[in-house]
């Protein structure tokens, strides 16, 4: 099958991952230009007035840098949506992408068949993140166009599986765009994404390193001297497994090596310290070790599209 024409002209086969409360307009922008699909949580946009602004800003600029550069137009832009029922302003963020006719939207925690509907009525596409195959085949059976496949050691909520077996479970069935998230930090794992059957690597924490990214120093730092050893599973900050940087457990006074199991109300956690989670128990995927420092996201790229070229020829000789 071959890709929806908005995904067939990256510089790069990658899509940088919406990070809560880190991505916005300067991140997406410079990931769009360095020709990889930028995205944002629409619930970074606060209050909600403030995605309309957003998408009128990213527009703009884009159409503006295609027009300047007719050879290397920009990358797609994606928003990402969360469709749980405890998203209270789903309905109207979506009719803001609709007015702006948002080229690609995520989707997570739940799949909607009318969401679908909707972004194809403007011409979009949709994406699903999942987990496992069950939930892989819901998606698709409500509409979705593609898959991001989430597996073990991806940043933030993360799977359990080896990146292996889900995509490889995926492409019995399955052969439509297919994104794969899971500690790609390099371009050398971008080919391997690509080589086990993804169409693009789905790319989150390196890019929290980046001048861009709207994340506190001390994160940024986090990632720059963290490893895979300092990242901890838990299910005790959002009630769904997750991925963290060890150091910001402690900072929030907690110990990263006995955490309670979480529940429903984790939903609401606030530490003791009044530690949130996303705002000061930082997510993080387990591939942090080959970022060594912070970087424009442009350079990030440049690195990455350096490395996959490298790696493609080494598999050609």
């Amino acid at each position: 099958m071959s890709l929806p024409a908005v995904l067939d002209r990256l510089r790069l086969p990658v899509i940088g991952a919406p990070l809560f409360i880190i991505s916005h307009p300067p991140l997406v922008i410079a990931q769009c230009k360095a020709g990889i699909v930028g995205s944002f949580p629409a619930l970074n946009a606060r209050p909600q007035s403030q995605l309309d602004e957003w998408l009128h800003e990213i527009s703009e600029d884009l159409a503006a840098h295609d027009r300047d550069h007719p050879d290397a137009p920009a990358a797609p832009f994606a928003v990402n949506q969360i469709v749980h029922r405890s998203n209270t302003r789903f309905e109207e963020d979506m009719a803001t992408c609709a007015k702006w006719k948002v080229p690609i939207v995520i989707t997570s925690l739940g799949a909607r068949e009318e969401l679908n509907h909707a972004v194809h009525g403007w011409g979009g596409v949709t994406l699903h993140d999942i987990i496992d195959d069950r939930y892989a085949r819901k998606a698709i059976e409500k509409g979705a166009d593609g898959l991001i496949a989430v597996a073990a050691g991806a940043g933030g909520h993360a799977g359990r599986w080896s990146p292996f077996a889900l995509v490889g479970e995926i492409r019995r069935w399955f052969d439509g765009p297919l994104a794969l998230s899971g500690s790609i930090a390099t371009g050398s794992a971008v080919l391997a994404a690509r080589a086990m059957g993804a169409d693009f690597a789905y790319i989150g924490s390196p890019f929290v390193a980046t001048e861009e990214a709207r994340a506190e120093d001390s994160y940024k730092q986090g990632i720059v001297s963290s490893g895979a050893a300092d990242i901890v599973y838990s299910n005790l900050f959002t009630g769904i497994h997750g991925n963290y940087l060890r150091s910001s457990i402690v900072a929030a006074g907690l110990d990263p090596d006995n955490l309670p199991e979480g529940g429903p109300e984790a939903m609401n956690f606030q530490g003791a310290s009044g530690a949130k989670a996303w705002r000061d128990i930082w997510g993080s995927g387990q591939g942090i070790g080959a970022i060594d420092r912070v970087q424009p996201a442009g350079e990030l790229i440049a690195r990455l599209a350096e490395e996959y070229a490298t790696a493609k020829s080494r598999v050609c000789v």
